[in-house]
């Protein structure tokens, strides 16, 4: 592959942050093969898909022959996970082999899942069975084509090689993936206890060193006009809670289920990151949990908004040092833009629910509609496509998803009279999303070797507001009598 032409490497992560990542080469892939490659991505990237199909472009895809100009690392990050605090997680089973530069100047890491072992492993085998990698990558590229903001999917790469879960041998893989960046909370509060392990005295040197430079990182990275600000790390911090009140309302607007909200798992991007037990809702129920490891519900449907901000507090207590030289001062400026979230997040719900109801004037409407879908519990969002219907005067096909449809026609009146707008509220509603059911039916056929049907999935998720004919099982929920639904993580 000639990657001069073909591939633009920087790699400002390894350049500014030492401390916070291993360098490291991945496993060997014995008999790579490429399962799926995202032409269109690679397309805005600037990569041939061509040469990415080459033996040489496997080698990029699967980290057994970087490009030249990457240095592929292992990031180092620690993490709330489930509320616990594990202050050494880091790429156990991933390498960030660089940031490419896109056509248009945009920055993208291009970074690796299942590529093998790294000492941030924690007695895993670093390897990723084949269809995580492929459920990531399909709903990872849903997610960008219902607008919602996202890392995205370049490629799965089958290793040739099985690895060991408690089913049995699966197939192994390795997904390329892409965002505008990795770090993460967990990022920030593994630096903040690099710092302050620190030899120094002085807060203003190197007790923060490698803190700061993470803070001037993410500044430069992604929130550039914070370095105007008064206090830029007060403003980054403002910055990246408006970008996950945002990120989460948005969840919330297309029933997404993340599954493992750790803080290892919150970007400083405002992107949706690791798709490992996510799921979407079928009936709306706000305790709605899928995750086989989430024993609790911790990250239940319901409950993402106020673990959105337990997290942003632990970012929050992670940039302290670099707040005010005085601690109770500092505290009380981060408390400050913590206690912001709630309305920043209230506010962007509220306007995505009013776009998705087609009017301006929703306020009761809203309160009154959220308790009626917590107490009937319909298809989430096959009530909101509908909902147009009912908007051009045919409401029998909404009413139909309550047990007793009379329960929503007071709800209805109050709403016609407000004149909604049919038509931007099916350029906001989906009519297809990654059912659960259908993904896991792709998912087992694609590693039975029939990509056929993840094929097909892809298609319609591409084009989610665009109804169909021919394509009507893809808007359906599972049958009365399907069992209950669990996700697994993968590792």
């Amino acid at each position: 592959m000639t990657t001069g032409t073909q591939l633009a490497f920087e790699n400002t992560f390894v350049r500014d942050l030492e401390g916070l990542y291993l360098p490291w080469t991945a496993a060997p892939a014995p008999e790579p093969r490429l399962v799926l490659l995202n032409e269109g991505l690679a397309g805005e990237l600037g990569l041939d898909p061509a040469q990415l199909r080459t033996p040489e472009g496997l080698g990029v895809l699967t980290g057994t022959a970087p490009p030249e100009g990457a240095t592929p690392v292992a990031q180092a990050y620690a993490g709330h996970q489930f509320g616990n605090y594990s202050p050494r997680l880091g790429d156990g089973r991933a390498l960030l082999i660089g940031e490419l530069v896109a056509p248009s100047g945009e920055r993208r890491d291009l970074h690796l899942k299942g590529s093998g072992r790294t000492p941030f492993a924690r007695g895993g085998d670093g390897k990723a069975p084949l269809a995580p990698m492929l459920r990531e990558y399909l709903i990872s590229e849903a997610m960008h084509a219902l607008g919602v903001p996202s890392t995205r999917s370049l490629a799965v790469v089958a290793t040739g090689e099985d690895v060991m879960r408690e089913r049995g041998p699966e197939p192994g893989a390795v997904l390329a993936r892409t965002a505008s960046s990795h770090l993460r909370v967990g990022t920030f509060q593994f630096a903040a206890a690099s710092s302050a392990r620190g030899t120094s005295t002085s807060t203003a040197t190197g007790e923060v060193e490698v803190l700061r430079r993470l803070a001037d990182h993410a500044i430069d990275r992604h929130h550039p006009a914070a370095r105007d600000a008064e206090n830029p790390y007060l403003d980054l911090y403002r910055r990246v809670v408006a970008a996950q009140a945002d990120l989460v309302a948005r969840w919330m607007h297309v029933g997404f289920i993340h599954g493992v909200m750790n803080t290892d798992n919150m970007t400083i991007s405002g992107e949706t990151i690791d798709y490992g037990p996510c799921a979407f809702l079928d009936a709306h129920d706000p305790a709605t949990w899928f995750s086989s490891i989430d024993h609790a519900g911790r990250y239940a449907y319901g409950n993402q908004p106020g673990i959105a901000q337990w997290n942003l507090a632990r970012f929050g207590e992670a940039l302290i040092p670099l707040l005010a030289d005085d601690q109770d001062e500092a505290i009380r400026l981060a408390t400050g833009v913590l206690e912001t979230f709630a309305d920043a997040y209230h506010a962007a719900r509220d306007e995505g629910y009013a776009a998705k109801i087609g009017t301006a004037a929703a306020g009761p409407l809203l309160t009154d509609l959220a308790a009626l879908l917590a107490e009937h519990k319909p298809d989430h969002t096959l009530f909101f496509r509908r909902l147009s219907t009912a908007a051009r005067g045919d409401a029998g096909p909404v009413r139909e998803l309550f047990a007793d449809p009379s329960v929503l026609d007071g709800w209805l009146e109050s709403w016609r009279a407000t004149d909604p707008d049919a038509a931007a509220m099916d350029r906001v509603n989906p009519a297809y999303i990654p059912r659960n059911h259908l993904v896991e039916e792709a998912l087992a056929a694609a590693v039975d070797g029939d990509l056929e049907p993840i094929q097909w999935l892809l298609f319609v998720l591409g084009h989610p507001y665009d109804e169909r004919d021919g394509f009507e099982r893809y808007a359906q929920p599972p049958g009365p009598d399907a069992a209950p639904f669990r996700t697994f993580c993968g590792t």
